[in-house]
């Protein structure tokens, strides 16, 4: 099967809050793969079914790397720049070993207890000050954050700077050019001071491993060096920032299952993955991968060189792989979501997001039982013109 329709825009339009937009339910039914045109870059497929986008991010056929070489889909005027998400293996490979030990489940599992310390705090702060309390300056944001710059080595005063510099690794219209190159410029001018500082007084952080890899065994390049250690700090805490509040956000505005997480905790595992399919993260699919070689996806002959966008959003709705995939189920037993990715470029940081979902959840379940919003629903601002889906600000009471 081929097609030779006219690409349609995309994305459909502007996020809803965290609403998926029901357009991706009939492509999945109707017309699984389609052409789209994106406001920068060359025409694209779109994949929304769960086995198709599997295959988009799994199979070594759809490549990373060709975004270089090519005129990418997206919906920043930035194309990609090189680093860890545009390589293919043998290379991607070489420098995702440097830093996956410091991933593993043993390792994450060594930092749950720093983590419920940290939360501990950060509720201890916020029933001190008494309500309502910004959920996401005063919780979702100080938790990651403060993880990811002690295993990194980052200093946590700085986080202003960071913080500020990392939203234009996530913007699409909230920056101008000229405000994205330049917070770019900032972070790895950032980074490169903080490996400067390793080299004068090595350390036994993650970042001085980084510095000892480079330098003792030639294992990356400097640029290899400073973009790894910009993307960890950027993923390592900016979209669990974004997601602690989401979770809240859904739960109260569907109290039944809030209550439900009340009654039994131990519920707490199952629901953050159950969330983590449920929740459209993402504004748009992103990332295209290139076909190396002719490939039938869909039904559809998708031809070297032609790029494919995944919809993870939509794959992790598909009917067929989770029964009443539009309802929040708090016991779903059998969960394989793609909301981490798939493939070798999965989410290396994974179980730390797990990790510190299920103790954000856990805590906020266990201490602020009576936790509502503190202003009405309508009246809540949501992030615009970025990447990822979230809430500016979060009050709420208990």
């Amino acid at each position: 099967m081929t097609t030779t329709s006219e690409p349609r825009t995309y994305p459909f339009g502007l996020p809803d809050r965290l609403n998926l937009d029901p357009r991706y339910a009939r492509l999945r039914a109707e017309e699984p793969l389609i052409r789209v045109r994106l406001p920068y870059g060359e025409d694209a497929w779109l994949a929304t079914r769960y086995q198709d986008v599997r295959t988009v991010l799994g199979d070594p056929r759809f490549s990373r790397a060709a975004v270089l070489d090519r005129d990418e889909p997206r919906t920043r005027p930035e194309p990609t720049s090189g680093g860890i998400l545009s390589m293919d293996p043998p290379e991607h490979t070489r420098l995702r070993k440097l830093v996956a030990k410091a991933f593993t489940m043993r390792r994450v599992e060594a930092l749950r207890p720093r983590a419920q310390e940290i939360t501990d705090e950060l509720i201890d702060q916020m029933i001190d000050h008494g309500p309502p309390a910004d959920l996401v300056e005063e919780f979702a944001l100080p938790l990651p954050v403060t993880v990811i710059c002690e295993l990194l080595g980052v200093p946590y005063e700085d986080r202003k700077d960071f913080r500020r510099w990392s939203d234009a690794a996530l913007s699409t219209t909230a920056l101008s050019r000229e405000q994205v190159q330049e917070y770019l410029d900032n972070l790895h001018e950032y980074m490169a001071g903080l490996v400067a500082r390793r080299r004068a007084t090595p350390t036994d952080d993650l970042l001085g491993a980084l510095v000892r890899a480079r330098d003792e065994e030639d294992r990356l390049s400097e640029d290899e060096l400073v973009r790894l250690g910009v993307g960890l700090l950027i993923a390592g805490h900016e979209t669990t920032a974004s997601q602690i509040p989401n979770f809240v956000y859904v739960l109260l505005t569907q109290p039944e299952h809030w209550q439900r997480l009340r009654a039994e905790p131990e519920l707490v595992p199952r629901a953050v993955e159950e969330l983590l399919r449920y929740i459209p993260l993402g504004a748009a699919a992103g990332f295209p991968r290139y076909a190396t070689e002719d490939i039938e996806l869909g039904g559809v002959l998708v031809r070297a060189g032609e790029p494919v966008l995944a919809v993870v959003a939509s794959a992790n709705r598909d009917e067929s792989v989770f029964p009443d995939a539009d309802t929040l189920d708090l016991r779903r037993e059998v969960n394989p979501h793609v909301g981490f990715g798939h493939g070798v470029h999965h989410c290396l940081g994974a179980p730390l997001a797990r990790m510190e979902l299920q103790v954000a959840l856990g805590s906020l379940v266990r201490r602020l039982r009576e936790l509502r919003l503190a202003t009405p629903e309508p009246e809540l601002r949501w992030k615009t013109g970025m990447l990822v889906r979230g809430l500016e600000s979060f009050p709420v009471s208990w």
